[in-house]
């Protein structure tokens, strides 16, 4: 029983560690709200922005906007969260 509770917690941060990296690349990114992206647009982005800056890049970049403009920070990582949120429901599940 603690095996198949202990696999599940793994999964769990697992996904929680990838949809950080897929936030913090999102808002590193170049899209904007105003853009309207669709959610292929969005998956794009995230792939390009991983690649061109790995994934410490992209925290480097959330803490930048962060320490410099912390108030449309904020209001761009909520869009982010959303985004992302809704993007990886719509996935198909692989297994």
């Amino acid at each position: 029983m603690f095996a198949a509770g202990r696999r599940r917690t793994v999964h769990v941060m697992a996904s929680l560690n990838i949809n950080a990296a897929r936030c913090e690349a999102l808002f590193a990114s170049t899209v904007q709200r105003s853009e309207h992206p669709t959610p292929a647009e969005l998956r794009e982005a995230i792939m390009l922005t991983v690649r061109a800056l790995g994934s410490r890049g992209c925290a480097v970049r959330v803490a930048q906007e962060f320490g410099d403009h912390p108030d449309t920070a904020v209001v761009r990582m909520r869009w982010v969260r959303q985004q992302v949120a809704s993007i990886v429901k719509e996935r198909p599940n692989p297994r």
